[in-house]
């Protein structure tokens, strides 16, 4: 009975919330609603899975047959056993799958994760070399550019939503068509969509911090303390990204081993 109390129960809460749904489609906005009639539809689908005709069976009582010599007592006894009931999986069981299944937390996507943790800032620059490159120096880049293949998914979300730019010291002009033509082929300007006159290139290190004091960005990812001690006067937030951990010079400034890694992506 408590069974069915329970059912009934359900079944009202599920028709209401139904009828609360349509009613309030007009002071609600889209997020609320959305959560009503999903809490609406795990209600009746829970319901639906108690009606299912999968409940306990009666198991009937097998009849003892009287052997020779048997007592009276032991005919009288099997006449009086009570029938018992033998349930497969429980309903209940099942509800409770149902609904740990639609209450567990929902994994967010890189995109989500990317958004997150930039906020509300939409520009950023950041430099390559050890970020978004394989390589570590500009003598590297004379022989060839490397896209990081880790990195190069948080770099396309960043692309999406960010007004993103790239920059690095290179030595000749060669070295400048070897990173273009890597970040081309990696599909940065294709997939993200990025320009590529938003790829900058100075001849001395110091040329990434009057390319940053020029653009004004919320966010800059380098690899360079110096430069990062630099531009945390003039930048609201950095990202340092160094092999090993280090203190935090400043309140804006963030520290991580990779790019990847500060976005949850490694």
């Amino acid at each position: 009975m408590a069974d069915d109390d329970f059912l009934q129960l359900l079944k009202r809460i599920g028709a209401f919330l139904t009828l609360k749904i349509s009613n309030l489609s007009q002071t609600l906005d889209s997020r609320s609603a959305g959560a009503i009639a999903g809490l609406a539809f795990a209600i009746v689908f829970i319901w639906k899975i108690m009606r299912s005709p999968s409940g306990p069976q009666r198991r009937h009582p097998k009849q003892q047959a009287v052997t020779p010599g048997s007592s009276g007592v032991s005919s009288h006894f099997s006449e009086n056993v009570p029938t018992s009931e033998v349930s497969p999986p429980s309903e209940n069981s099942n509800a409770q799958n149902v609904i740990d299944e639609f209450f567990q937390p929902v994994k967010p996507t890189l995109g989500q994760i990317v958004r997150q943790r930039l906020g509300e800032e939409r520009k950023v620059t950041c430099r390559l070399l050890g970020v978004i490159l394989e390589e570590t120096s500009p003598e590297e880049l004379q022989k060839q550019a490397t896209v990081r293949s880790s990195a190069l998914e948080v770099l396309l979300e960043i692309t999406k939503f960010c007004d993103l730019y790239l920059m690095e010291r290179v030595l000749d002009d060669e070295s400048e068509k070897k990173v273009l033509l890597a970040l081309e082929d990696a599909g940065v300007f294709t997939s993200g969509g990025m320009l590529k006159d938003k790829v900058l290139f100075c001849s001395i290190e110091n040329g990434r911090t009057s390319f940053v004091r020029q653009l004004e960005p919320d966010w800059h990812i380098d690899t360079n303390p110096e430069i990062v001690f630099q531009l945390a006067r003039f930048i609201k937030y950095e990202l340092h990204i160094t092999p090993t951990k280090s203190e935090r010079t400043a309140i804006n400034v963030f520290s991580s081993t990779s790019l990847e890694q500060f976005f949850g992506a490694a």
